[in-house]
């Protein structure tokens, strides 16, 4: 086994490690105020605007264990429900039920010419 670290490797070990140095206040802050949340909320139920529940993308990375690990503000199981929901809306194609099926009908114009011409040339066609 090679121990001896190539430069390249130890300069990206050094900016991965400072990464997470300047990450982790964010994130325990973050996680210091959802808990807070929770506690003011108690068993209080409160309700997102379809908007909102973008959280549901962001929880669907996550995945069932790690959202019950970290004890969010919704069960990990109404999370995913959102998620399924969401895709469902996306894929129901429901922007193709407004549209009539088939050729679009021909202007009244073009019917009311094409019929002026026939009269006025009975020999054509």
């Amino acid at each position: 086994m090679n121990l001896v670290l190539q430069p390249w490797r130890l300069f990206l070990l050094i900016i991965a490690n400072w990464s997470n140095q300047q990450q982790q206040p964010r994130i325990d802050y973050l996680e210091t105020q959802c808990a807070v949340l929770i506690e003011q909320l108690g068993k209080r139920r409160f309700l997102l605007t379809d908007d909102q529940r973008r959280l549901a993308v962001k929880g669907k990375i996550l995945g069932r264990k790690q959202l019950s690990e970290d004890g969010t503000l919704f069960t990990p199981d109404t999370i995913l429900r959102w998620h399924r929901q969401l895709v469902a809306s996306k894929c129901d194609y429901s922007d193709r039920k407004e549209q009539k099926p088939g050729r679009p009908r021909t202007r009244q114009m073009i019917v009311d010419l094409t019929v002026q011409f026939a009269k006025e040339n009975p020999t054509w066609g």
